[in-house]
């Protein structure tokens, strides 16, 4: 029997991203791949959201994050708004601090009601720490192509870690691509030994970018935040945009602020509440 039989869960979704929250501080248990693709029949969802109790004195909660399939994500920007802001309708606190496996995270109550920002740390960009799998000196444009080599359909990605691997391709117009189809080949391409997040990014002025995503773990995304935050924080770098833009993603619209005091990446956005529910025993019968 899992460790999730019978427990409670929150269905939510920031953007269309599909968001399970797992209250677990009351309570730690250990979660497993199985378990967590288990845990994607009782509600579909791109990312489940498990909030321990604190492991590091002063922060809020210790968060461990699965993809669908049931691989672990360092950072999922849509995933943290949900969190914090089930977690501020439980204390009289705006401002909250969680630890992930891509650091601590800060989150800050919105100005309107089911908003909330969070600072998602600096990116970085040597290709260790993305990682890759070669060396580039510069990845503000890696030689990545897909398609013939004298007309590929998609090349030189620029690329990025938020906690978890990014490539941003640029390109006219995202809808004139089947992402469904390219993305899990980038995902799973050898330059990425720990798979990558593949998205295409249209300019449509220096403070406006369209965004589309195929997400590593999980597929096609109405709305990926860590996906948006590397794709504002390279448009910047290749001087497309400022350090302030619009990201338009399927499911809406990110603010994303790359400060200039600290590198830190703020994402600013909605979320969304859709049900509770209990974990049938049942779906983790046969979890292993």
């Amino acid at each position: 029997m899992g460790t999730l039989a019978d427990h409670a869960f929150v269905k939510m979704n920031g953007l269309g991203n599909e968001i399970m929250v797992v209250d677990l501080r009351a309570g730690p248990a250990s979660i497993d791949a199985a378990a967590a693709r288990a845990a994607a029949k009782a509600a579909p969802y791109d990312q489940m959201m498990a909030l321990y109790p604190p492991r590091i004195a002063g922060t809020d909660g210790f968060v461990r994050i699965f993809n669908n399939d049931g691989s672990e994500s360092g950072a999922c920007g849509n995933g943290m708004r949900c969190l914090a802001d089930l977690v501020f309708r439980t204390t009289s606190k705006t401002m909250l601090s969680f630890e992930t496996k891509a650091g601590i995270l800060q989150c800050w109550k919105g100005d309107s009601p089911l908003t909330a920002t969070v600072d998602m740390g600096a990116p970085k960009f040597g290709w260790r720490d993305i990682p890759l799998a070669e060396e580039f000196r510069d990845t503000r444009a890696i030689e990545l192509q897909i398609g013939p080599i004298d007309a590929p359909i998609l090349h030189s990605p620029s690329v990025a870690s938020m906690g978890n691997p990014h490539a941003v391709f640029w390109v006219d117009d995202v809808m004139a691509y089947d992402l469904g189809k390219i993305g899990p080949m980038l995902e799973n391409h050898p330059i990425f030994p720990e798979r990558a997040n593949i998205s295409l990014a249209q300019v449509i002025d220096p403070a406006h970018v369209r965004l589309r995503t195929w997400e590593r773990g999980a597929g096609l995304t109405r709305a990926c935040g860590s996906a948006a935050c590397a794709a504002a924080v390279c448009a910047a770098r290749t001087r497309r945009t400022g350090r302030q833009v619009r990201m338009t993603l399927p499911g809406g619209d990110l603010l994303i602020h790359w400060r200039d005091t600290d590198d830190h990446v703020l994402m600013t956005g909605p979320v969304e509440y859709e049900f509770e529910g209990r974990f049938d025993p049942a779906l983790f019968a046969g979890a292993a």
